[in-house]
């Protein structure tokens, strides 16, 4: 358990890890869109065109992409490990899946519903998943994804139990686009939705409340001198992430119209931890690319041995732990530390 948090931890600074004495200059985050980033979201706006066969994977991706975003928020920024975070996007999926199955299946208002829901079930817990320390908190976070599964079988006259919540019949979006059977529609839909949330949340993540959330996640004991009120700002912060999670739920539910019980699983919690791992915490793209990553993985493994494939998952997941800590934005980051050790100073004049 230990190298797990060890790992999910984000890479301490090159010259940290060298242990130079010389203190680590970091910028603060100036809100600046990098090439990089736009490169990164043109890529999926290219695959609608490129890869009109993938458009229902595609969409899974975007969908599991925004849930992983939601955890990332709690544990890559404010430290807080969890292993029952599907039970509010568990809550979300049912939600507007209920809501559709009732007659109501207009998709935005079902997509605000169902993160009010999962927001509030977020804050009341939340009053619990602070109070402790990690490991109270892992069991606090398990206890209530088990509760939650437990009670949707038990309530199959509501939820299906076993069966799923079928009859989930969506509206056209914006009274327009219908939910085809190629995935198109789901496709633009997921990834708008998901685009807004991963503004709002770079915004949030740059904001001041956001650079606090990292100082808890560094120094809780110190944040207090400080004048921050600790518990108040992680509540806030569990409650927003898991109302994310919620609208995660909610889109599988409108764009597969469908809900099943693994919606609620542990299962699905320990694998969006294992997405943060091959990612990495502490930043929004590190949990984009560890969704996709996981999932594009798990559809060609699949594919070539349908029982065997979760070994090929595990063993990828023990070489990034063991290989490159903070996952594949880590990776990256140690590459371009030592690219640029080597290129080294240019002295003045530009000569080499």
């Amino acid at each position: 358990m230990k190298a797990l948090m060890r790992a999910m931890r984000p890479p301490a600074p090159s010259g940290e890890a060298a242990g130079a004495p010389a203190p680590v200059r970091r910028k603060l985050p100036d809100g600046r869109w990098h090439p990089a980033e736009f490169l990164f979201w043109l890529l999926p706006v290219a695959a609608f065109f490129a890869l009109p066969d993938y458009l229902i994977l595609g969409s899974q991706i975007l969908i599991t992409g925004l849930f992983a975003l939601s955890l990332d928020l709690i544990l890559g920024y404010a430290g807080i490990v969890s292993l029952g975070h599907a039970a509010f996007f568990g809550l979300g999926a049912y939600t507007a899946g209920l809501l559709a199955a009732h007659g109501w299946g207009e998709p935005l208002s079902g997509l605000l519903a169902a993160a009010a829901m999962a927001g509030f079930v977020g804050w009341l817990c939340s009053f619990l998943v602070v109070r402790g320390g990690d490991l109270t908190r892992l069991m606090v976070t398990l206890g209530i994804g088990l509760m939650l599964f437990e009670a949707a079988n038990k309530a199959a006259f509501l939820t299906g139990g076993v069966d799923g919540l079928s009859g989930v019949a969506m509206d056209r979006l914006l009274g327009v686009f219908e939910f085809d059977l190629f995935g198109k529609t789901a496709y633009v839909y997921s990834l708008v939705v998901t685009f807004a949330l991963f503004l709002l949340l770079r915004r949030l993540t740059q904001s001041p409340f956001g650079l606090s959330l990292r100082g808890i996640r560094e120094g809780g004991r110190r944040m207090p001198a400080l004048g921050a009120d600790v518990p108040r700002r992680l509540r806030a912060v569990f409650t927003l992430s898991a109302a994310i999670a919620g609208v995660a739920g909610a889109m599988l539910a409108q764009t597969t119209q469908f809900v099943g019980m693994d919606v609620l699983g542990f299962p699905r919690s320990a694998e969006l931890l294992v997405m943060l791992v091959l990612g990495g915490t502490g930043r929004l793209y590190g949990a984009l690319a560890g969704a996709a990553l996981f999932m594009i993985a798990q559809d060609v493994l699949a594919g070539i041995n349908p029982v065997y494939w979760q070994f090929w998952i595990g063993l990828l997941l023990v070489l990034m732990v063991l290989f490159a800590r903070g996952g594949v934005m880590g990776a990256m980051d140690a590459a371009r530390s030592r690219l640029t050790r080597r290129a080294g100073p240019r002295p003045e004049g530009g000569a080499r």
